[in-house]
């Protein structure tokens, strides 16, 4: 595979399923999924994907394909806007599961938040998600915001390397999902 196969797009309401596996496997931590969103967490992202204005989706994701197959993707949005859009996104929660989960504040205003990047383990190290990133945050900063953050676990070295290698500098640490994650921004 050679780097003119790769496409960055901006995702469409039909790649909903595609978006909520990615953020699923961005998450990693089934037991926090299913917390979160319960036992059938891929149906329940799937449709918080398919609104129009919530933390996942579709018009806050850039997907990436090769050969028209679908490899990863990465979601983001104004951290300004992060209680408008996880009020969406805990309604179908909420509508889905019966219950209200509790989640701190991963973001807020100053921050455009890179939430979600994943690709799939087939199409892994051919630089799509170094593709990813750069097109996400070449968006952001076309659109005028000053600064991308986004959480690595302290589990997660290579992906903190591959954020490292792209201007990301840690800035502090923040509990997410019961632990503790480094906060990471890069500023235009």
């Amino acid at each position: 595979m050679n780097e003119e196969e790769i496409i960055i797009r901006q995702a469409a309401a039909d790649d909903a399923l595609f978006i909520a596996n990615v953020v699923a496997m961005a998450i990693a931590d089934e037991e926090a999924l299913h917390a979160y969103c319960g036992k059938d967490y891929i149906s329940v992202l799937a449709e918080v994907a398919s609104l129009e204005s919530s933390q996942y989706s579709y018009r806050n994701a850039l997907i990436a394909e090769v050969g028209g197959r679908l490899a990863g993707a990465v979601v983001g949005y104004d951290g300004a806007t992060l209680h408008a859009l996880r009020s969406n996104t805990l309604a179908v929660v909420e509508k889905r599961t019966g219950r209200m989960p509790s989640v701190v504040d991963e973001t807020g205003e100053g921050e455009f938040y890179l939430d979600s990047l994943a690709v799939l383990p087939e199409f892994r190290g051919f630089g799509i998600g170094r593709r990813l990133l750069d097109a996400f945050c070449g968006k952001v900063f076309a659109e005028g915001h000053e600064c991308v953050g986004l959480l690595v676990d302290y589990g997660n070295p290579k992906a903190e390397k591959l954020y490292s290698s792209l201007g990301f500098e840690r800035v502090d640490t923040k509990p997410f999902f019961g632990h503790s994650m480094w906060h990471l921004q890069k500023r235009r």
